[in-house]
Parts: structure tokens; sequence; C-alpha cells
């Protein structure tokens, strides 16, 4: 591995990741990163993720350079219950290519969908459900806010879904012909105290062509305050069609709880091709989520979230048992 790669991943390793969870107050985006965390949205929740990016490419085999244009997204929704996410992901990219090679530059432009599929997500093990159960220690500030054993276990999720290459000689896609292919994903989240989420997946992709392709992405964010946080990101991607290491990092900002916009750019560290990539983001849900539940975020908001939710609760019981004392006591006369 590259030994730049090494470095950003050192770094990446040092700085670290933000939030969690099923359903949240505010909204819970994949974006500004690639990789999918391991927590749906949450239940009747329809969620709106996309941005715009412009980049370059040179290819120094091939005497190429390319300026580059894509559209991303995913509309993401909870459904049935709170550990299921069904989402429809996709990318579309347009180069526009000049060809180095003769005594005249030639240029040429295609467009074309990288990629869509439609797949679903489930939360098999949510390690901070069984935690906020037991409570944090009554009796020490210190063990309720430093990292222990018990945060090194993540939660998981599976992923599958299906990719439709619905155009025939796509550069972007590695069959020449229409096809339906699988794709797998494997993701883990680790939520450590302050503010810092650890989230991995390894991918496994369209693995009944002719071109299968493995993968794995890592990201770490941290959220600096309830509004903003910061990312670093490392994706592997190997296939007999296309390999590379690719570095993101970025920046995200929460407008309310239910938009958030965000700033990131990507390169890689070869030059067949090298690439930049800048990349403008917008997520957006439409929260219909009516049960009364509570998601664990760790460190002292969480155990104020905690207090606050089990304080309203208590209120709520004396309010409906005074009514009680009030109303019919069964045989029409009040007591």
């Amino acid at each position: 591995m590259n030994n730049r790669i090494v470095y950003f991943l050192l770094i990446a390793f040092i700085a670290t990741t933000t939030l969690s969870a099923q359903y949240t107050e505010i909204l819970n985006a994949n974006r500004p990163g690639s990789s999918q965390g391991a927590f749906s949205v949450g239940t009747n929740v329809l969620q709106f993720e996309s941005g715009l990016s412009i980049g370059k490419e040179e290819h120094r085999l091939l005497f190429t350079e390319a300026n580059t244009f894509s559209w991303d997204y995913a509309i993401r929704y909870g459904v049935l219950k709170e550990e299921l996410e069904v989402s429809l992901m996709g990318n579309f990219q347009s180069n526009k290519v000049t060809d180095t090679r003769g005594a005249n530059n030639f240029e040429r432009n295609f467009a074309n969908f990288k990629s869509n599929t439609l797949g679903a997500k489930y939360l098999l093990y949510d390690p901070y459900r069984n935690r906020e159960a037991k409570g944090p220690n009554l009796y020490s500030w210190k063990a309720n806010n430093r990292i222990q054993w018990a945060d090194l276990i993540p939660a998981i999720s599976v992923y599958a879904g299906a990719n439709f290459d619905i155009t025939e000689d796509n550069p972007f896609t590695p069959e020449a012909e229409k096809s339906i292919s699988p794709k797998f994903v494997l993701s883990t989240q680790n939520n450590f105290i302050g503010g810092f989420v650890f989230v991995t997946n390894i991918i496994v992709n369209r693995v009944t062509t002719d071109n299968p392709e493995y993968g794995y992405i890592l990201t770490l964010t941290h959220a600096t305050n309830r509004y903003f946080s910061i990312f670093l990101e490392n994706q592997g991607i190997k296939s007999d069609f296309y390999a590379d290491q690719l570095l993101r990092g970025g920046v995200a900002v929460l407008i309310n709880k239910d938009l958030q916009v965000d700033l990131s750019g990507t390169l890689n560290f070869k030059d067949t091709p090298s690439l930049w990539r800048a990349r403008l983001g917008v997520a957006y849900r439409f929260d219909m989520h009516r049960e009364d539940e509570f998601i664990e975020e760790k460190g002292k908001s969480g155990r104020d979230k905690r207090k606050k939710y089990k304080e309203q609760k208590k209120e709520k019981n004396e309010r409906n048992k005074r009514k009680d004392l009030l109303e019919d006591d069964g045989d029409g006369s009040q007591l």
C-alpha cells in the first residue's frame, strides 16, 4: 500500500467519528462519506440524500484527460420495524475526455449511470440497546466518561441489493450487456464517547458477472458539536475492471433537525488514472415516525437526554393517574 495512504489512515484512526442509531431526534445521514452506517433511519422516516461532484481524471498510459461531473443520490425508508431499511442508491456521471496522443487533441463526451442499486439493510445486533437498559453508573462519573471494553463491540448490519445496469455498452460498468447482479455489504459501527463514530463496510459486488468486485470502506467522523462534524474516509476497490484506493474528507453542517448540507473532496494515489473530485451535498428527511422511543447517545449529552426523557415519561404517567382519579369509577359517578 502506498505510504501516503498508510499515513492518512493513521491520521484517520487518531482523528475519528459521529453519532448513532435507529430513529433519532435529528437526521442521521450516511453523507458526506460513501459508507453505510449500521443503523436505519427509523420506521416511517423517508430520507433523501444527494450530491453534485466535479473533478478531473488523468490517465498516464492512455494519455487522456477527463473533466467529470456526477450526481449521486439515495432514497432511504424505514419500514415495518426499527431494524429494517429499504433504499435506492445510484450515481450518474458525465465525462468530457481529451485524447492527447496525436498531433491534434481529440475530444469525446459520454454519460451514463455508474450504478443503480435497490436493496434492504437489516440491523442484526445493537449493543447500545442493552447498555441503555442497564443505565449509567450512578457511583462513578469517570466510569461513564471513558472508553470501556464494551465500546469496542460494534453494532452490526447486513445489506443485500440488486444492481440494475439498464443500458448496453455502458463505459462505467464492467458488462457490455444489460444485467442485474447482486450486491452485499456487512456494516459495523462503533459509537465512542465525545461524538466519535467508526464505521466499516465490507463489500461484495456483482459476483454473478465476469468481473466481480470486492472492497472496503473505513469512515471516521467527529461531531465537534450538535451541528458540525468532520470526517475522513478510505475506500479500497478491487476488480479486473477497476481497482483503486480513494481518500475522502470533508465537513457536514446540520441546518435543523431534518436538514443537513455537506462539502467533501476525494483523491487517489495512482496515475492510471489519477483523480480528484469536489462534492457538495444535502440530506433531508420527512419524519413521520410516531412511536415513543429513545436511542442512546454516549457521554454527557446522552445522559441529559435520558434524564429528560425519563422525567417527561414520569410526568406523563402522573398526569394520567390524576386524570384517572377524576374519571368515572365504573358506575357512572365521579369520584
